[in-house]
């Protein structure tokens, strides 16, 4: 439990950091919406197109193990914007939440913990993961956010206003672009790399900064959905590595070193990506704020747990 606390504790430290920035008075009351518009518009592109343009298929191409964990995180992911559709809830709330119930922290948690639990093997598996929960599960939820934005009732046009947006969308054009780079037998430039590492470098950090600056905001405690975020965290570290767990092991039948990999990186804590889309959307995003702290800080018991299970 130790090493998984000490992993986890430089993000509550960042988060704090935002948080006392603010309550001091260090950064205003509209710097969570400017940090966060720097992380969506320029560090987190940045991120994408470098994990993206870096990526071979020889390093990458594991059937069992991206069905495995992208099945689980899909049917996480698709399961919680049923029942919030339900509540009922806008399509642009519940695809948010449905990140919240299935965008594991793979980038900023899951490679110090992979390579400390389970060795370099498995560092490997631990891109794939990322590829799919920062790139494929990220763009159907902006889909989602973007039909559900949209006040046109004709399929024709619809699809017209969406894909405008899409196509405006730095978090899904820098994974296109990036993916040219291998596609076209290209590398990256070293001053272009260099560029690239430090501004994606950027993306994680200020994220939770920005996640400190809003918790640090005054607001109304009436109205919280306090039993939609809990539903939404028991679905992130007790659905999603249960569902991925059975797929690893029962479906795919994968290694124990491939399983045990897909297993832990679906019980991570939620990341930011969430936070960072309902902000740069306007959306409410108290709930996600409250689901990205709380599995954060619960996500140390579970881990620890599964680890332990598993050893």
């Amino acid at each position: 439990m130790l090493s998984t606390f000490t992993i986890i504790l430089p993000i509550f430290a960042l988060i704090f950091a935002g948080w006392l920035a603010r309550r001091t008075g260090v950064l205003g009351p509209g710097a969570t919406t400017e940090l966060n518009r720097f992380v969506v518009y320029l560090a987190l592109p940045a991120l994408l197109f470098d994990i993206v343009a870096h990526t071979r298929w020889s390093d990458v191409w594991q059937p069992g193990f991206i069905l495995a964990f992208g099945l689980g995180s899909t049917l996480v992911f698709c399961l919680t914007v049923f029942v919030r559709l339900h509540r009922p809830r806008h399509l642009a709330d519940a695809a948010i939440d449905g990140l919240n119930a299935g965008y594991a922290n793979t980038g900023f948690i899951g490679f110090p913990l992979v390579f400390l639990t389970l060795g370099q093997e498995a560092l490997a598996p631990t891109m794939i993961a990322t590829i799919i929960t920062v790139c494929l599960l990220f763009a159907v939820a902006i889909i989602l956010i973007e039909t559900g934005l949209q006040s046109e009732r004709r399929p024709a046009h619809l699809f017209m206003k969406v894909g405008a947006s899409l196509g405006r969308n730095p978090l899904l054009v820098a994974p296109v672009l990036g993916a040219i780079v291998p596609l076209a037998g290209l590398s990256v430039p070293a001053p272009a790399e260099s560029f690239l590492k430090l501004l994606g470098g950027a993306a994680s950090p200020c994220a939770l900064v920005a996640l400190g600056l809003f918790l640090a905001a005054k607001r109304e405690r009436q109205g919280q959905d306090i039993s939609g975020a809990a539903l939404l965290v028991g679905f992130k570290l007790v659905l999603q590595p249960i569902a991925t767990w059975v797929l690893a092991t029962t479906v795919f039948g994968l290694s124990p070193l491939l399983a045990h990999t897909a297993v832990l990186l679906a019980a991570l804590p939620t990341g930011t990506g969430p936070f960072m889309l309902a902000e740069f959307y306007g959306r409410e995003a108290g709930v996600t704020s409250n689901v990205v702290l709380a599995s954060t800080i619960a996500s140390v018991l579970t881990i620890s747990f599964y680890l332990a299970w598993a050893a």
